[in-house]
């Protein structure tokens, strides 16, 4: 099952802004030396060791600029591929293929480094409850796909922009002048608007955890705080709303943070920090 936010009209105008930027008023170099009516073949190889992820992005850009391509796959999104696996093959319109190739790697390739390095993780806490979230620190304009790419990889995704889901963050809580009020007041805002959204505060301490948890919010997050603290602040939840882990957690140490109990760990670094993998196209 996809994730809600990948719709049809989503990914199309991805797509379309995207060949937009790229090809401008004409790919010149495809132009003058690919004749229009050209048809040929590549394949899409797999250069690395990892995670796959954009395959269905890649054959929705190809298909795009020809709608009778013909397109093979030899691997399913997820997968774990090694270096010369052949990702897919393609036929059709050789200047449509040309147009499409770097689009098709740039998502593939960005796709595929966040995929594999999620994938890394969640492999590191695979005998505990907790589960990897992702966070909004993602690329502008390039959100969809490394969400997406989050969620092939075996991660969840966390709320998608500020619009589906409350979260009083540290400057928020300041602002609003403490966790009671900036609660009360959402509750309140969230009424008279007529909207369902679940709320979660960013707690520093554990009195800020009892706070949250004394104005009935959904999630507490437990923000940079240590093993000895996080343990302290599950404990005093209770399982009374859900928790979640975030700031400063790496590959080092997160199995450590989840057997704190948490329900759920974020991490930017994710989306932020990981290497795109080394994929190509190549004519046959």
């Amino acid at each position: 099952m996809k994730p809600k936010y990948l719709t049809e009209e989503a990914i199309d105008a991805f797509i379309k802004s995207a060949l937009k930027e790229d090809i401008g008023d004409g790919d010149h170099s495809t132009l003058s030396a690919v004749p229009k009516d050209a048809v040929e073949s590549a394949k899409m190889i797999f250069k690395d060791q990892g995670v796959i992820a954009g395959i269905e992005m890649a054959k929705r850009i190809f298909l795009t600029l020809d709608p009778d391509m013909e397109i093979k796959c030899f691997a399913n999104e997820g997968d774990s591929l090694n270096y010369g696996d052949i990702v897919m093959t393609i036929k059709g319109n050789a200047q449509a293929i040309l147009m499409a190739e770097r689009l098709a790697l740039n998502c593939a390739q960005r796709m595929s480094g966040i995929a594999s390095h999620t994938h890394r993780v969640v492999n590191l806490i695979k005998n505990s409850k907790t589960k990897i979230l992702d966070t909004r620190k993602t690329t502008p304009n390039f959100r969809l796909m490394e969400k997406w790419a989050v969620f092939l990889g075996g991660g969840r995704n966390h709320r998608f922009g500020l619009y589906d889901m409350v979260m009083l963050k540290d400057n928020h809580i300041d602002y609003a002048g403490g966790i009671e009020k900036a609660v009360s007041d959402t509750k309140q805002y969230l009424s008279e608007n007529n909207k369902s959204l679940r709320i979660e505060v960013e707690t520093r301490n554990l009195d800020e955890v009892k706070q949250a948890l004394a104005a009935k919010v959904d999630v507490i997050m437990l923000d940079n705080m240590d093993i000895a603290t996080m343990k302290e602040a599950v404990r005093i939840v209770g399982g009374q709303c859900e928790t979640e882990a975030s700031g400063g957690i790496t590959e080092s140490n997160v199995a450590e943070v989840a057997e704190t109990g948490v329900d759920f760990i974020s991490l930017g670094a994710l989306t932020h920090s990981s290497l795109s993998k080394d994929i190509s196209l190549k004519a046959v």
